[in-house]
């Protein structure tokens, strides 16, 4: 297994990430009320997609992470899809990307001073399938052999079309990330597999959104050879030094951020609502950079704004 990320960074200090996917779609006008939420534009509108993911490549992004957080066999099915329909769906996820990737690069004056961005096939959690927002509690009332069984077959279908990683995203409990850990170790047998990121949505800046210590997550996470690199999504940014310090005080595996713009919650609109004055994204990434993160981007709210200041801040 070749380890995209190590060689990534070999070369240059960073690697940025993308921003928001689902909020940004939402901004453009996309309505994204569905159990699917963004994935459901892998069938309806991917040229929209495509257009995202390309204004984050513009701005600087050295990775795009799929549509395909949303995207489960379960919860396709579920809409009507067949088995095989949802098969070519999550792939097509991934096939988006890379094309986006390929176009931009085929262009000589974006390839000035960087390296070709990556692809990474998002696999989120099991609450992201239920849709009751259980991802950010960790509830969910299943046993880790079961989200073995939930997983598996998603991601052999992400590993097969090809991205150059896995980010298996806001995870909001330990258990999950075992039983993913357990799912590519049994795929390693068959596949060859690819650099996998394991990043965990937290409640404050010690533990894990099940109140789980992140510290305890990471130093297990630090011994398997799937997980190349480690670190928090879908988080306040206001927590994301305390925890990027307590990931880095048990692995010198890279650590990855993508907090979210930060905001309270509303249920009503199901939006995040701004909350006073802070630093920019760009001036936060330094000092999470400084904390000893390497993988760095944005989660739900930011824009390719935020990704153009942060990539900006990090290279100068």
């Amino acid at each position: 297994m070749t380890d995209v990320i190590q060689t990534y960074l070999e070369q240059q200090k960073y690697l940025i990430i993308d921003g928001a996917l689902g909020t940004e779609l939402e901004r453009r006008g996309c309505n994204l009320n569905d159990p699917l939420w963004s994935a459901r534009l892998l069938s309806d509108n991917p040229d929209m997609i495509a257009t995202v993911h390309t204004d984050y490549l513009h701005a600087g992004a050295d990775c795009l992470i799929t549509a395909s957080y949303q995207a489960t066999f379960q919860g396709l099915v579920r809409q009507g899809y067949t088995l095989e329909q949802a098969r070519k769906l999550i792939r097509s996820a991934v096939t988006l990307a890379k094309t986006v990737v390929d176009a931009f690069w085929a262009d000589p004056a974006n390839r000035v001073n960087r390296l070709k961005p990556l692809v990474a096939a998002s696999a989120g959690p099991y609450g992201a399938f239920l849709a009751n927002r259980s991802e950010y509690t960790g509830h969910y009332g299943v046993s880790e052999a079961e989200l073995v069984d939930f997983h598996k077959e998603r991601l052999k279908t992400l590993i097969c079309a090809g991205p150059d990683l896995l980010a298996c995203e806001t995870l909001p409990c330990f258990a999950e990330a075992r039983a993913i850990v357990r799912v590519l170790e049994n795929l390693m047998e068959d596949l060859d597999t690819i650099p996998a990121w394991f990043s965990f949505s937290a409640k404050d800046g010690r533990h894990i959104n099940s109140g789980e210590a992140v510290r305890d997550c990471a130093q297990w996470l630090d011994k398997k050879p799937c997980v190349a690199a480690m670190g928090i999504n879908c988080t306040d940014p206001v927590h994301v030094a305390s925890l990027v310090k307590e990931i880095r005080s048990v692995t010198d595996k890279p650590v990855v951020v993508y907090p979210n713009k930060g905001g309270v919650y509303n249920s009503l609109t199901k939006a995040l609502a701004p909350k006073p004055y802070r630093p920019s994204f760009g001036e936060m990434a330094v000092h999470w950079a400084k904390q000893g993160a390497q993988l760095i981007g944005g989660c739900c709210q930011t824009t390719p704004d935020d990704i153009r200041q942060l990539a900006l801040a990090l290279k100068s």
